[in-house]
């Protein structure tokens, strides 16, 4: 899109401010592409994003509607938002108000509505100072929010905070809409970690009163009776618009092509029997430790099962730089997530559980390792294990420092990926179901489009649309 080129005042101008991490910027990318694609001539997205993170994804494919726009970095290098993380969360926190302002002012035509990360406290006191609509979009799912929402009948009840080695099998069962959970199984923040992440996120709960809307990255059907709940509670419109994946760009037909090197991964796909490959990827920001990603590359050998690993720290320990693996595995740095996973070789993922992740492979029907590492990740796992049945679990307990050995990981992926047991059977059969689910949300008159279009109509009012 022409930065110099002028917009009609008609025109519903969308200004999208994602919180500056990989996971976060995924689903508000995937959210506003088809914010875009659904009214090419009446919507202009304007998407935000720091410095760096345009050199991640600034080449990437793009509807004619949508454009770029940045603010400096946080801290020199986000990357690195690992290994100082509480001082990138006050960053994010402090540093990017003001530059989003001076944007604003500068953007034309003049902004509609802005979409935000619920993460980025701030955005809903700019949105309000200008009299613009500002809709929070949670990129968790909504149990998960809604565990956050009610944190005061969380300390009432004495379980914050808590000594989970003694009291993990304790159940909260007094969140409206949310089903009994252990408490091992809540967000980490339970227990003991994760204090500094606790509190922005209860500051940015608590300033989302003043939000005009709030869009779940879920889709309803599979929390229904937490979002029911949170719609009769909540003071505005709540919209499930999930999953917010690239799915559109699966058509042929569609903007996004294999823009990216490295297609031999596919050839290698292509060459695989019929679910016989694991794809493990264990996200892009929490790492596991070095002596257990040793045990993991060890025991995925050791297993004989077929296996594409994505890993951009590890390739060079793992593999050859981006192709080893050993004549069973490949490992590269990169790769096309959801379109591997809905690729027929595919059989199974060995996920972090990041929700992104969790929505891809229930989009594309595959069954779940799970191997959480924080936060959001531990109900999400318990979700795919113990409601959907559709994965097992790797690690028995939560936490860094419990080991799985290279010994036990053989076992259990050449259980996890035996294509005649009834066991793996009657889990892809389910993994097919939740699929069905997922599908019928985005399809014609399914919930999460109902929800879409209901949303654009409120915030074109007065546009053309």
């Amino acid at each position: 899109m022409d930065p110099s080129k002028t917009y009609p005042s008609t025109v519903c101008h969308v200004v999208a401010m994602p919180y500056p991490g990989r996971g976060h910027i995924n689903s508000m990318l995937s959210l506003c592409k088809l914010l875009a694609l659904k009214r090419p001539q009446h919507i202009l997205i304007t998407f935000v994003v720091t410095e760096e993170w345009l050199g991640f994804i600034g080449s990437d494919p793009k509807p004619a509607n949508f454009r770029f726009a940045t603010v400096p970095n946080v801290i020199p290098s986000e990357l690195g938002r690992a290994k100082d993380w509480v001082a990138f969360v006050e960053a994010v926190s402090t540093k990017m108000e003001a530059p989003f302002e001076e944007l604003l002012d500068r953007l034309e035509p003049p902004v509609t509505a802005i979409v935000a990360d619920t993460y980025l406290v701030w955005v809903v006191g700019v949105g309000n100072r200008r009299n613009i609509p500002v809709a929070s979009l949670w990129p968790m799912p909504a149990t998960v929010f809604s565990v956050f929402h009610h944190f005061d009948l969380v300390v009432q009840h004495g379980h914050f905070p808590i000594e989970v080695s003694e009291r993990g099998d304790e159940l909260v069962d007094y969140i409206p809409g949310v089903p009994a959970t252990r408490i091992v199984d809540l967000p980490t923040f339970m227990y003991g970690n994760g204090q500094e992440v606790l509190d922005v996120t209860l500051e940015c709960l608590s300033s989302l009163s003043k939000a005009q809307y709030l869009l779940f990255a879920s889709v309803h059907e599979f929390e229904a009776e937490v979002i029911d709940s949170l719609k009769a509670e909540l003071p505005f419109p709540v919209y499930s618009i999930g999953p917010a994946i690239p799915y559109f760009a699966l058509q042929k037909n569609s903007f996004l092509t294999d823009g990216h090197n490295g297609v031999n991964y596919f050839r290698w796909l292509d060459s695989q029997p019929t679910g016989s490959v694991l794809y493990v990827s264990l996200g892009s920001f929490l790492s596991v430790s070095s002596a257990q990603m040793n045990e993991i590359a060890g025991g995925l050998q050791d297993s004989g099962v077929r296996y594409l690993w994505v890993s951009r720290e590890e390739t060079d320990r793992l593999g050859n730089g981006g192709g080893g693996g050993g004549d069973m595995g490949l490992v590269v740095p990169w790769c096309d997530q959801l379109k591997v996973l809905c690729h027929s070789s595919v059989g199974g993922f060995w996920t972090h559980c990041g929700w992104n992740s969790t929505l891809e492979a229930a989009f594309a029907g595959v069954p779940m390792l799970t191997f959480p590492i924080f936060w959001d990740q531990i109900p999400n796992s318990k979700r795919i294990v113990e409601d959907w049945k559709v994965g097992w679990r790797v690690k028995k307990d939560v936490g860094f420092e419990n080991l799985v050995t290279r010994g036990e990981i053989s076992e259990l992926v050449k259980r996890f990926m035996d294509q005649k047991s009834n066991e793996g059977n009657e889990m892809r059969k389910r993994a097919k179901e939740v699929q069905e689910t997922c599908r019928g949300a985005i399809a014609e008159g399914g919930s999460s489009e109902t929800n879409l279009e209901a949303f654009i109509k409120d915030i074109s009012k007065g546009h053309d649309h």
